[in-house]
């Protein structure tokens, strides 16, 4: 099946610090994929350059392709019609994604004229059933609402439905469940998994929660430092993580059954960008290191059928 979108060897760079390093990774129609990693791996900022969101002093190199067509670099004219269009994204904060000083409905109605060409009572009438599609309830009287008139689960809902106003084929959700609390977190999970199910729309799901992942993927990308260092099937990779940092973050999830035991945590923290170790960026924090770890940076090679991982130990 041709790949919705592809990324290429995607690299970003700021103040000649490198801070993504060459990603390659494919979306398929109606796929759901799962990024993960700790906070700084380069996850939320792969996708800002993808987009052509990220700040002009940004530095970013390699292939972005939609539908077989380079959005990389586009001309801004262009990038406004897939954005919001064709790929949408949801933002890990709706306080601040959100404008404070115009009504909900204007907000989602703006997306409606730029995507859709829809103006006026039509406008209006698409936005409410939007609000009615992503549970929002009173859904004509919150179309004159504020923000902070508004829940932060609410918010949230408001957000997907300015998404969906173009009728996305791919739906980037970064940290989507973030600042919101734990029932909360499971309706906005669940929504997005009756829309994909009801619209046929791919996802990417950035985030550091490998619970939600498990619950909403297909498949999963890990990053760390910059670089993707295992991508498997959803199922195949819960089952029997390969990488020593994705192993680590299995290990640090609690248990739901058995005797209670300490949390077996990654000791240090993810390297500055300006600052990476040789070779194996994680080799510092590994447990499974040795001199070779050192020697030059691994390459992504598979394991398995789909599933690849960047490590002299575990691939051999």
């Amino acid at each position: 099946m041709t790949p919705l979108l592809r990324l290429a060897g995607l690299s970003v760079a700021f103040g000649g610090a490198t801070v993504v390093h060459g990603i390659d990774i494919a979306i398929a129609p109606g796929e759901a994929l799962g990024m993960v990693g700790e906070s700084g791996c380069g996850k939320s900022v792969t996708w800002l350059a993808a987009l052509g969101l990220l700040p002009a002093k940004a530095r970013v190199g390699g292939s972005v392709k939609l539908g077989g067509e380079e959005i990389l670099h586009a001309a801004p004219a262009r990038l406004d019609r897939v954005r919001g269009g064709r790929v949408a994204m949801i933002f890990q904060d709706p306080a601040s994604a959100l404008n404070p000083v115009h009504r909900l409905g204007r907000q989602v109605q703006e997306a409606l004229r730029l995507h859709r060409g829809l103006t006026g009572n039509a406008a209006r009438a698409e936005a409410k059933r939007l609000f009615d599609l992503v549970g929002i309830p009173d859904a004509a009287r919150r179309l004159d609402a504020f923000p902070h008139e508004l829940s932060g689960g609410q918010n949230q809902r408001v957000m997907i439905a300015m998404a969906l106003a173009g009728q996305p084929e791919l739906l980037v959700a970064d940290e989507p469940t973030t600042a919101l609390d734990v029932t909360i977190q499971a309706q906005i999970l669940d929504l997005l998994q009756a829309l994909r199910r009801e619209l046929g729309m791919a996802l990417v799901l950035i985030s550091h929660d490998l619970g939600v992942v498990a619950e909403v993927c297909d498949r999963v990308a890990v990053m760390y430092a910059g670089r993707l260092v295992e991508e498997a099937p959803a199922a195949r990779f819960f089952a029997s993580p390969r990488h020593p940092y994705a192993q680590g973050l299995m290990a640090a999830l609690p248990p739901l059954d058995g005797p209670r035991a300490p949390l077996l945590a990654i000791p240090g923290g993810v390297p500055e960008p300006g600052a990476l170790p040789p070779g194996c960026s994680f080799a510092p924090r590994c447990p499974q290191r040795d001199a070779a770890c050192e020697a030059g940076v691994p390459m992504l090679r598979p394991v398995a059928a789909g599933h690849d991982i960047r490590c002299i130990r575990s691939a051999a």
